[in-house]
């Protein structure tokens, strides 16, 4: 009697403690969400790029799940935080394009995980024009942000210069804030970068003998679609010398991005642009010439500026690895969209296009993903927040409309995902791209323009993946224009877009 007394009151208690100590070991999973500006996913190495400039990136999905149809709700930058951050579609979040205001006090999944015990923070390009709320902290750049020696708003301190390369200073203030953090608590990082942002200013020139294949469909004659046809976002003609290609740029637009710089850093700058500018004017380029010397040029810029972006993740990356991290943070590499790199003669975003519509999105985390996973599934950004709350086993709010596609990163076949997403883009002004919205499976895509021009366009991917081909209105797809507009008129009904089901239901 006495050892079951001994073994009741004193080693049973201690097994419990030791069981205890155990489970309480297992922490809370970390969350770090780098979001980069206008990456497009052709450019990457992962996704088939043939440019060899981002080896860590390729080297995050090999080791991570790489999504191949991730789409965004609406392809312009501020519009696309703001469904990131709320879960929810630009017309309910209220953020419709960059001329808006986010309102930071309504709900967002990191003031979810925050009442969850986790600390949180966003460091970098925030792009929402109010104040940051949800964080412990946040350091944010003031606008779009500059390449060099960019401004920051600083929670609790306000304004600040500081000196350096913009990638280079964000991943630095990042690796900061994760020395000082509580360490007691799980984390949420936001790290958002500014580039690839136009205007491409590289802290560093890659590939000056590479020359860039052109696009198939460069020169688009944009038959039969009105609004390809009538935007303001084309190499050719919208492309500006000095803003853009750095020739004369102190005689252009956005000038400030040269007069901030120290002597040292420009003189480093003219040193690669002088040349350049020098021979552009003794060639005396016209007509298709000029056109592809714009286009290489962009090139140049645009992957010169990924390669900094690449280099800082792998920086990242090797301070989880040091910091002993790794294997319990979960981490998302995305972009606010994708971009166009010459497909259709177009730079920028804004379309339904898949060059636009369609986003990198890659997702390690090696308690739960295998090593080169991919998945073909169609996901939006408007799933993210859902997903990251129930990844930190967080309730997911009522009104939250995207979709956790946590069995999707966990393959859990017994649960079916949706087979469509919708998108809706709403800005008639810069670039000129006409207001539209639409729904995409993996074989079709249907669009409705509307208010400068009203138009159906559909296309068939799996014969048509560059959308050259037009097909509404012929003959033969009579049913699977009709089967299309249902599961677009199901969609516009199910998220609530009033504005979309009034244009569609009054104007078939």
């Amino acid at each position: 009697m006495k050892k079951v007394t001994y073994f009741l009151y004193i080693i049973f208690p201690m097994f419990i403690s030791f069981v205890s100590y155990g489970q309480g070991a297992k922490k809370q999973p970390n969350i770090i969400v780098i979001i980069s500006d206008d990456h497009a996913y052709q450019s990457i190495g992962a996704y088939g790029a043939p440019y060899k400039v981002t080896p860590n990136i390729d080297k995050l999905a090999s080791q991570g799940m790489l999504f191949t149809n991730a789409c965004v709700t609406n392809s312009i930058c501020g519009p696309s935080r703001a469904t990131f951050l709320t879960g929810k579609f630009s017309h309910v979040n209220g953020f419709k394009d960059n001329t808006s205001t986010f309102d930071s006090s309504q709900d967002s999944f990191v003031k979810q995980l925050k009442a969850n015990g986790y600390e949180t923070a966003w460091i970098g390009k925030w792009h929402l024009e109010s104040e940051p709320q949800g964080f412990d902290f946040w350091q944010i750049l003031e606008g779009q942000g500059y390449y060099y020696n960019p401004d920051f708003f600083v929670k609790g301190q306000g304004k600040k210069r500081v000196q350096g390369y913009v990638t280079d200073i964000i991943t630095q203030v990042s690796e900061d804030w994760l020395n000082k953090r509580d360490k007691s608590k799980p984390f949420c990082l936001v790290v958002g970068h500014k580039a690839t942002h136009r205007i491409w200013l590289p802290d560093t020139h890659v590939l000056d003998d590479y020359k860039f294949p052109l696009p198939k469909n460069f020169y688009d004659n944009y038959e039969n679609r009105y609004a390809a046809a009538h935007q303001d976002m084309n190499i050719a003609n919208t492309m500006r010398l000095g803003y853009d290609l750095k020739v004369q740029p102190d005689k252009d637009m956005g000038s400030e991005n040269f007069s901030r710089m120290t002597p040292e850093q420009r003189a480093k700058v003219d040193a690669y642009y002088k040349p350049i500018e020098e021979d552009f004017f003794k060639r005396n380029l016209s007509g298709k010439e000029l056109i592809e010397w714009k286009y290489q040029r962009y090139m140049h810029d645009y992957m010169s500026t990924a390669v900094s972006l690449d280099r800082n993740i792998g920086e990242l990356m090797d301070y989880l690895k040091a910091n002993g991290l790794e294997e319990n943070t979960l981490v998302v590499y995305t972009s606010d969209q994708g971009f166009y790199l010459g497909e259709h003669g177009f730079f920028d975003k804004r379309f339904m296009y898949e060059e636009s519509f369609k986003t990198p999105l890659i997702i390690k985390y090696p308690p739960m993903i295998k090593p080169n996973s991919k998945n073909n599934d169609i996901v939006q950004n408007v799933d993210f927040a859902p997903t990251l709350l129930d990844f930190a086993n967080v309730t997911i709010p009522s009104d939250v409309q995207g979709d956790s596609f946590l069995s999707l990163l966990k393959k859990d076949v017994t649960k079916k995902w949706r087979d469509y997403s919708y998108y809706h883009y709403y800005e008639w002004g810069e670039h000129s791209v006409v207001p539209h919205f639409g729904v995409k499976t993996k074989q079709y895509k249907l669009i409705r323009f509307y208010k400068i021009h009203d138009a159906w366009e559909l296309y068939d991917l799996s014969k048509d993946p560059s959308e050259m081909n037009n097909i509404y209105g012929k003959k033969g797809l009579e049913k699977t224009t009709v089967m299309l507009k249902q599961k677009l008129i199901d969609a516009i009904k199910k998220y609530g877009d009033k504005e979309a089901e009034k244009i569609v239901l009054e104007n078939k």
